[in-house]
């Protein structure tokens, strides 16, 4: 993150969406109502405040004219956080962002994901291919999300205690404990139910929009994320400088190719 990122937005309170599953949606405007919608969904064990305002993502689109709608997702921030893991599959996460633009009686907007809302955002764009006009992924894995996460290390160490020794599940508890109010049984099950019924990426069906990927050079999916851009018709590609996956969302470079993507739609 910028050490230092001057004027940051203030953090409104939740207004609530019910999901289809009755489950509360945590969501969040900026901007002026009239102006063109970009909608927000970040990574995992993240939120709407930690991925977009903090990092001064919020301050910069609405400065550009954008009204900004955030998304904490399911488990995360101040949105519902269930144990169970058949309430994370993708159908339900693409269902609740649906949604949350049908609350909000926005028909189709820009898209902006990062890493887990980055893989969300590629499915809404296939699926719900009329709501979303082109879209910024950044850190898009190229699988299932959180496929390297060891769950039952993971686990054992929120229920007991039991130190986790594989280096990756121990970056994720870190990344899941940095943010005040995770629950780190939710995010397991989502890390779970990711794994059950879900697609990867598929190379062969992707979105048809304008998209921008964007990836950290010092990430370990750089390549991927690449290849992933080349199997995109509109699909475009920026590297962000010396970041890699879990300091991304604050690049200077990737809000600035953002901003510049969607003053072009």
């Amino acid at each position: 993150m910028d050490a230092a990122i001057p004027a940051l937005t203030a953090m409104p309170s939740p207004k609530y969406v019910m999901s289809a599953e009755g489950r509360r949606i945590a969501t969040y405007l900026w901007g002026d109502e009239d102006a063109p919608t970009v909608l927000c969904v970040h990574g995992f064990a993240s939120s709407c405040r930690d991925n977009w305002v903090n990092t001064g993502w919020v301050r910069d689109l609405t400065r550009a004219g954008f009204r900004v709608l955030g998304v904490d997702q399911l488990g995360h921030g101040a949105s519902d956080k269930p144990h169970e893991a058949s309430e994370y599959g993708m159908d339900a996460l693409v269902g609740d962002l649906c949604t949350v633009l049908d609350t909000y009686l926005v028909d189709t907007v820009h898209y902006v994901g990062y890493s887990l809302g980055a893989r969300v955002g590629w499915q809404v764009a296939v699926q719900a291919a009329d709501r979303v006009d082109r879209a910024v992924l950044g850190g898009i894995p190229d699988g299932r999300p959180l496929a390297r996460l060891q769950i039952e290390q993971a686990r054992a160490y929120a229920e007991l205690g039991t130190p986790v020794e594989d280096r990756v599940t121990q970056n994720y508890v870190t990344l899941a404990e940095r943010v005040a109010g995770n629950d780190l049984l939710a995010l397991l099950a989502l890390a779970e139910g990711m794994r059950h019924g879900d697609a990867d990426p598929d190379p062969t069906r992707p979105p048809l929009q304008p998209i921008l990927f964007a990836t950290g050079s010092e990430d370990a999916i750089l390549q991927q994320s690449r290849a992933l851009a080349d199997a995109t018709p509109n699909g475009s590609f920026v590297e962000l400088p010396d970041r890699h996956h879990f300091n991304a969302p604050g690049s200077r470079v990737f809000r600035k190719a953002a901003v510049e993507f969607f003053s072009r739609g």
